[in-house]
């Protein structure tokens, strides 16, 4: 399986960026939605973007769950913003603080 990045589009308040999928069987088009709102919140430069979104669609891609995997359309969500910035910064915490539920280590 190979996974390319193709492109974005500013939609609104969000960017919408364009993967190409392509197995032995088929070359599929995806798209995923990242609200621009989430780049201010986690502090995130718009080079974060393709990466934030390439790891978003190969957990679809190789999830159990083989009609997840068939939508074209996918959006990022809170959780996949955590996973890469504890990807990215391994020793750091990125709880939300007590007004979002508190450090998630001690949850």
């Amino acid at each position: 399986m190979h996974i390319r990045y193709v492109g974005f589009n500013v939609v609104a308040d969000s960017r919408s960026y364009d993967v190409q999928v392509d197995t032995p069987q088929e070359a599929r088009k995806f798209t995923v939605n990242f609200q621009s709102e989430a780049f201010r919140a986690a502090r995130l430069t718009l080079q974060d973007g393709p990466a934030i979104c390439f790891a978003r669609l190969e957990r679809e891609l190789r999830g159990k769950d083989a009609t997840s995997a068939r939508r074209a359309h996918l959006s990022i969500g809170e959780r996949d913003v955590d996973e890469y910035l504890q990807w990215l910064y391994p020793e750091r915490s990125f709880g939300r603080g007590k007004a979002h539920g508190g450090d998630r280590r001690t949850q």
